[in-house]
C-alpha cells in the first residue's frame, strides 16, 4: 500500500509538456519560421528601395530624379518600385522622394500576409 501511495504522490509532482504539447508548439513555431522567412526578402528590398530613393534625391529635375532612382534598381535588382512610381515634390530648396507600395505573401489558400511599406526621402 505504502509503495502505491509513493507513486502516486511522485506523478501528482512531475511537470513538464507532453509529446503531443510539444508536436504543437513545434508546428507552431515551423508556421512562425516558414511566414519570417518570406517577410525578411520585403524588407531588404524596402531598405534598397529607401537607399535608392536617397540617392535620387541628389537630382536636381523630375526626370534626372527618376533616372537616378531606375539605375540604382538596376544595381540592387528590386521590381517592386520604379522611377515613374516615385512621388517627387521640392520642400524650400531640398528634393523630397515619397514612395508607397505592398507586397503580399500567400500563407495558405485564401488567406494573405498583406505588407504596406512607404517612405519618404528627409
Amino acid at each position: 500500500m505504502r509503495a502505491n501511495r509513493s507513486i502516486r504522490s511522485r506523478a501528482a509532482h512531475q511537470r513538464g509538456i507532453s509529446f503531443i504539447g510539444l508536436v504543437f508548439v513545434a508546428v507552431v513555431l515551423g508556421c512562425l519560421g516558414v511566414v519570417v522567412a518570406q517577410v525578411i526578402p520585403t524588407l531588404i528590398e524596402y531598405q534598397a528601395i529607401d537607399k535608392a530613393a536617397n540617392k535620387a534625391k541628389e537630382g536636381t529635375t523630375v526626370p534626372e530624379v527618376r533616372a537616378i532612382f531606375d539605375r540604382a534598381q538596376a544595381i540592387d535588382d528590386f521590381k517592386s518600385v520604379s522611377g515613374k512610381d516615385l512621388d517627387i515634390k521640392k520642400v524650400g530648396d531640398k528634393v523630397v522622394v515619397s514612395y508607397a507600395y505592398e507586397r503580399e505573401i500567400p500563407l495558405f489558400g485564401p488567406a494573405y500576409l498583406v505588407l504596406k511599406y512607404k517612405g519618404e526621402t528627409r
